[in-house]
């Protein structure tokens, strides 16, 4: 007598973010946080570059999360500025601005010809998203009448399109040997 019982293969899906991943986050912006403050001192021209930015984004097309989880990377990364010298609350609306924008960039093929460009565009444009959207809030808040005092819009161009190119070479020399390294 032969037993013919069907067997079934269920694939599982993948629910939140495994142990490495939240691993790879703490350690990521850990470094951004560091880069931020050692760099910040030696650069500095009325406000200091974000490689915080650089990190959350490397983060970003190394475990492709879902949305809300880019949203709530942004987040974090938006509060660890928070000890940061600088304009209270803006950088928590601006990187998670431009962790979403991240997230949603990563998903489009960016290719020339055989060469990838995902890395460097994604990172490049998504800088700009929360580097833009700083501004944004900024001076909404000071038109508003916030006791704030903003740094002239010349100077922030040179800034977010400096730190924009800062952050998109790093991503870039740092992004394959990491995805090696972590078998992504």
């Amino acid at each position: 007598m032969e037993n013919t019982t069907k067997r079934e293969i269920k694939l599982q899906e993948k629910k939140g973010l495994s142990v490495a991943d939240l691993l790879l986050i703490g350690i990521l912006l850990a470094a951004g946080a560091v880069l931020k403050l050692v760099v910040g001192q030696v650069i500095n021209f009325g406000m200091k570059p974000n490689f915080i930015i650089a990190m959350y984004c490397l983060i970003l097309i190394l475990i492709r999360p879902k949305l809300y989880q880019a949203g709530i990377i942004g987040l974090l990364a938006g509060a660890i500025c928070q000890f940061f010298p600088g304009q209270p609350y803006i950088n928590i609306v601006s990187e998670l601005l431009g962790a979403l924008a991240m997230a949603l960039l990563v998903k489009l093929p960016m290719k020339l010809g055989k060469l990838p460009l995902q890395t460097v565009v994604c990172t490049f444009l998504s800088t700009l998203v929360s580097g833009f959207s700083f501004i944004g809030v900024m001076y909404l808040m000071y038109f508003s009448g916030a006791n704030i005092t903003p740094t002239p819009l010349a100077v922030f161009m040179g800034i977010i399109f400096g730190t924009a190119t800062i952050n998109a070479v790093i991503v870039q020399l740092l992004y394959i040997p990491l995805k090696l390294a972590l078998k992504k």
